[in-house]
Formats: C-alpha cells, structure tokens, sequence
C-alpha cells in the first residue's frame, strides 16, 4: 500500500513539472502559478525535512541552469522553503483545507521573497512592488491551485478499511 501512494504522489510531482515547462510559458501574465512549488511542496509534507531540502536543491539547480544569470537564486529558495516547509508540517500537520491553502501561499511568497532579494536584479519600487504586490498575487494563485492539487492528490482508496 505504501509503495502505491508513493507511485501516486510521483505521479502527480511529474504532471506538476510538465505543466511548469508546457503550461506556464503560454501564461503571458505577471501573475502566474508555480507548479514547482506545489510540487516542492507535496514533497515537504511528505517527507523529513533534509529530503525535502535535498529535493529544493534539485529543483531550484536545474530551473536555475535555464537562467544563468541569476544562478543559486531558485536553488537557495527551494531549499528554504523546502527545508522550512517540511519543518512547519510535522510541526502543524493536519488536514484542514484553510491552513494547506494557507501553507501554500506562504510556501510561494516566500520563495519569492528569497529569490527576488538573491538575485538582485530589481531595487526601488519595482522590488517592493514585486514583492508587495504582484508575489502575494502570485502566491494567492498558486494557493488555490495548489489546494486543488493537494486534495486531487490524495490517495485512491482501495475499499479496504483498516
């Protein structure tokens, strides 16, 4: 049964990661969902927090290779909010739909707090603007999204009760 699940959650972490590099690029808005982070995120209440960590560091390292300019910037907030996600679950787990939304939006905004302040290309109002505004947007996006994914998500029950 636990290997199911497992194959189950892959599953969706893959579909997540399609839908970041198929779906997001036709997006031509500011505000935008990041399927990273729902998927970083599925992994962070899941697992301990230095496999969650781990999982940041990959996924930030290789969105990071695409933009080498601002190289370690997702890297760095991956695996914060990784880390720091998967932390807070087994600190505050539980089912209730208001605290997975708001998990997620905090998840998001602060993966763009991270990554906005790391790479240092904004200053001024556009960085508050950015991280004021169009990120807490963003978040709040990827919240009602990432809700949406974390109920889907749940394993298919087999009938059996235990």
């Amino acid at each position: 049964m636990r290997f199911g699940r497992s194959l189950w959650i892959a599953a969706w972490i893959v579909g997540l990661v399609l839908l970041h590099y198929t779906v997001r690029p036709l997006l031509v808005a500011r505000v935008q969902v990041d399927f990273l982070v729902i998927a970083l995120l599925l992994i962070a209440v899941r697992a301990r927090p230095a496999v969650a960590a781990f999982a940041g560091v990959l996924i930030g390292v290789t969105t990071d290779a695409m933009t080498p300019a601002t190289f370690g910037a997702g890297a760095l907030a991956m695996t914060l909010v990784g880390f720091t996600a998967s932390w807070l679950k087994s600190v505050f787990f539980s089912e209730h739909l208001a605290l997975n939304a708001t998990f997620v939006f905090a998840g998001k905004w602060a993966f763009d707090l991270v990554y906005v302040l790391a790479e240092r290309r904004m200053g001024g109002i556009d960085l508050v603007a950015q991280l004021l505004w169009w990120s807490p947007l963003s978040a709040a996006l990827t919240a009602v999204v990432g809700l949406g994914v974390i109920v889907a998500s749940r394993p298919p029950s087999t009938g059996r009760h235990r």
